[in-house]
């Protein structure tokens, strides 16, 4: 499909910069592709996985929360590396995100990513020595700047892979997880 749609497009290409008359490749069709349906975790495997978290070790607690607000907020990886004190209204138990597009959105926080969340910011975070310019981030790594994508993807893959859990999962798994646990629970499709 890829192949085909390269085709064409040069041809389009070449009609437009007057090097040939007709497009010969408009005869061409592309193979159908089918859509599959996106992995999605159980509710005892996303338990599983925050179980697997050594809340002995260094920056657990911050690995667990992250886990927790990917899943209880149905994040995608930018938005949680990016997410900021200042954009956190706990008591009122939303948070507001800036998301693709930069569009803006009020995302409810509740249960176990609330009390996650609560517990990094005040007992955690205050710890932390952010470098100027970062002091309003609220997942740091060690040299107190943002974590990266790559940072999110290496903690899931090493707590899936502990949970013995042999599926190809990713960070944006845990945001279909998300979508899907409300709508099997009652949530209006339209408002998910």
């Amino acid at each position: 499909a890829r192949t085909v749609s390269g085709i064409k497009t040069f041809y389009s290409f070449l009609i437009l910069e007057n090097y040939v008359d007709e497009n010969p490749s408009s005869l061409l069709e592309a193979p159908k592709i089918g859509r599959h349906l996106p992995e999605v975790l159980t509710v005892k495997e996303i338990d599983k996985i925050i179980s697997m978290i050594d809340l002995s070790k260094e920056n657990a607690y911050r690995n667990k929360t992250i886990i927790e607000v990917l899943y209880g907020c149905g994040l995608r990886v930018s938005e949680c590396i990016n997410l900021l004190i200042s954009q956190t209204y706990l008591d009122e138990e939303y948070i507001r995100i800036v998301g693709k597009g930069n569009k803006e959105r009020l995302v409810p926080i509740g249960g176990a990513a609330l009390k996650a969340l609560k517990t990094y910011l005040n007992d955690y975070h205050v710890h932390l020595r952010p470098k100027k310019g970062f002091e309003d981030f609220i997942f740091l790594n060690k040299f107190g700047k943002p974590l990266s994508r790559v940072a999110i993807f290496q903690l899931v893959k090493s707590l899936v892979q502990n949970a013995e859990i042999e599926r190809n999962i990713s960070p944006h798994t845990f945001r279909h997880s998300f979508a899907t646990h409300l709508v099997e629970g009652g949530a209006d499709l339209r408002s998910v």
